[in-house]
């Protein structure tokens, strides 16, 4: 499981030129699944993602988690984060979880966050072709894949 976290002011997903979730300050999160992750991928980072301390505290220092702070958090699907680009110009996206699974663990992941004490989580909508606006803040963007840890 991949996820892209920006640290930002604000940010939207619009669908079919409608605003469908919008956050203030918070986490953008993109959210990619692959064919061999798990529950238990998804656990692991909704709680990485939700200590992630990399807001601000009252000495500036980026101490301070969403957890900490009380904001949002809007996760998006992306297959795309899937992508092999090892071959060629255009990339493969063969380790991109099947769509029923990638769902199933996209809302898995959102309820994990919610468990992990964040006060409020967005979503986009699965499968949709998605606008997405945001001001990102710093700018502040973290990856994680959850290979890392499972090595």
């Amino acid at each position: 499981m991949k996820a892209v976290i920006q640290r930002v002011l604000n940010a939207s997903v619009e669908v079919e030129n409608n605003t469908v979730s919008k956050i203030e300050n918070g986490f953008l999160i993109l959210l990619g699944v692959e064919h061999n992750d798990t529950e238990s991928s998804a656990q692991v980072l909704a709680s990485k993602v939700a200590k992630l301390r990399v807001f601000s505290d009252e000495n500036d220092k980026m101490n301070l988690s969403l957890i900490d702070t009380g904001y949002e958090a809007l996760v998006v699907s992306q297959f795309t984060l899937c992508a092999d680009c090892k071959k060629g110009n255009r990339p493969s996206f063969s380790s991109a979880a099947q769509p029923k699974i990638a769902n199933e663990l996209y809302e898995f992941f959102i309820n994990e966050l919610i468990k992990c004490g964040v006060a409020d989580v967005k979503k986009g909508v699965f499968g949709a072709d998605m606008k997405i606006s945001l001001v990102n803040d710093g700018p502040v963007t973290i990856i994680y894949d959850t290979k890392e840890w499972e090595k």
